[in-house]
């Protein structure tokens, strides 16, 4: 039985002694611990392939944010996912709450782990799961009959087939709950942090930083990230680098995210499969062109110059309206 280092003994250690292709079946899942795993691997140089099976949405559908996720790393054209990841979803019911992680090597079966564990970071990292190895002759018609019941993320009748949550509303409707108990005395306060997007040191957005990232020679114009205050990047609020995280957003967008810069934890926010997202996002939110030069006159006009990020359970939402 593995309860300890689950990610590396069950998750990398396989495909290091030659294991090429992982068939997960989980309850649930999410599309930031795909990301950072696929990433993982490709650093290693481990040429892998994985497919995902997401059980459990037959009774609790998806969210859209994870959804999203999903189908951009299936469509993917950087090397590290690029015909490197299937995602399926379980559709008829009974749903499926197992957590099995099969490894082969070609078409032979190399060896398989069953336990508590989700494919999510909060399984592998930060909560207490076990996982042990098992050998069973039937584990492959196990995986042929969850394959028949599925279907793949990207294809347009996903949609119809499972209940994909807008998760801008899940938020909302938590925050709105947190509010009213706050009249009532009995307020127990959703954890947040305000983040300005300009330099707290000089008052003004940067010239070639933060929002303005991308306005150099040779960079993409829209590249941007978010700097936090030293207060929350020395804090736990947001996972430590290199671990991605989803954030959705009060008009329902989502990115993958991740820290970086400076600091060990990392000092800033950033989009890591495209540095332009969220460049792109805050110019359109203020009305300007892509990849135009944003002041702090241009927040002030919109009608605030800060961002709240609200932390609920695993994700994160970002509320930027006036």
């Amino acid at each position: 039985m593995i309860y300890s280092d689950l990610y590396n003994e069950v998750l990398i250690k396989p495909c290091m002694e030659g294991a090429n292709i992982l068939k997960i079946i989980s309850g649930y899942a999410t599309s930031s611990m795909a990301f950072d795993h696929l990433e993982e691997l490709h650093k290693h140089k481990l040429d892998v392939q994985i497919k995902l099976h997401i059980g459990m949405c037959p009774s609790d559908g998806l969210s859209f944010s994870n959804h999203n996720g999903f189908q951009s790393i299936v469509n993917s054209d950087e090397e590290a996912f690029r015909n490197r990841f299937l995602c399926s979803y379980i559709y008829k019911v009974p749903p499926i709450h197992s957590k099995l992680y099969v490894w082969y090597r070609g078409d032979d079966f190399y060896k398989a782990f069953i336990g508590s564990a989700n494919y999510t970071q909060n399984a592998f990292f930060y909560q207490r799961e076990v996982l042990a190895e098992i050998h069973d002759t039937n584990i492959d018609d196990y995986l042929d009959t969850i394959e028949t019941d599925s279907i793949f993320c990207n294809l347009h009748e996903a949609e119809s087939l499972i209940t994909i949550h807008n998760d801008s509303n899940y938020y909302k409707r938590h925050l709105h709950e947190d509010y009213q108990a706050e009249a009532s005395d009995t307020y127990t306060e959703i954890e947040h942090v305000l983040v300005p997007l300009y330099s707290t040191k000089t008052g003004d957005i940067q010239n070639r930083g933060g929002l303005n990232w991308g306005q150099r020679p040779g960079r993409e114009k829209n590249q941007a990230y978010i700097q936090l205050p030293k207060a929350v990047y020395t804090s736990d609020f947001f996972p430590p680098a290199p671990q991605s995280f989803n954030v959705v957003t009060d008009d329902d967008k989502s990115f993958l995210c991740r820290r970086a810069e400076k600091t060990e934890e990392g000092s800033t926010l950033h989009t890591p499969q495209n540095n332009s997202f969220l460049g792109e996002y805050f110019r359109n939110r203020l009305g300007l062109a892509n990849g135009a030069f944003v002041t702090k006159q241009d927040l002030e006009r919109y009608g605030r110059t800060d961002v709240e990020f609200y932390k609920i359970g695993d994700e994160y939402y970002m509320d930027f309206h006036v």
